[in-house]
């Protein structure tokens, strides 16, 4: 089975706690979560300046489509189960989905320390979807 990739801000804790939300969503692991910091991540997002790939999340699919930011919500919903409802919204309404997503974004810290240690203790990378190192 080919899985999606998910790139994340492993530094930021709103954004682990959001991805490990969606993994636990994904239970047929259709998802590999990958730290944009880690050098992996390069194999996706090489041609991207630093700050272009730490602005957004990124969603890489199996068929080679690279999603960012707003524009990643419709792909990444349509993967997880009953996410259909929600990619059909987002795709909708392409404009005010990246509205959210940016304004969510501008937050990150400030969501995060509404979570508080839940936020910090999250480690996607214990995700069923990602193999062995």
């Amino acid at each position: 089975m080919d899985q999606a990739v998910l790139l994340f801000d492993s530094d930021c804790g709103f954004c682990r706690w959001a991805v490990a939300k969606l993994l636990r969503w994904d239970r047929h692991h259709m998802l590999r979560p990958i730290a944009i910091q880690d050098a992996e991540a390069d194999r996706w997002l090489g041609g991207m300046d630093d700050k272009e790939r730490m602005e957004s999340w990124h969603l890489a699919t199996p068929d080679g489509e690279l999603y960012s930011a707003g524009e990643a919500v419709a792909p990444l919903m349509r993967l997880l189960p009953a996410g259909t409802p929600v990619a059909a919204l987002a795709a909708s309404f392409p404009g005010t989905t990246e509205r959210l997503y940016r304004w969510v974004a501008r937050h990150r810290d400030q969501l995060g320390g509404a979570l508080g240690t839940e936020a910090c203790a999250v480690d996607p990378s214990a995700h069923p979807g990602n193999p062995p190192r």
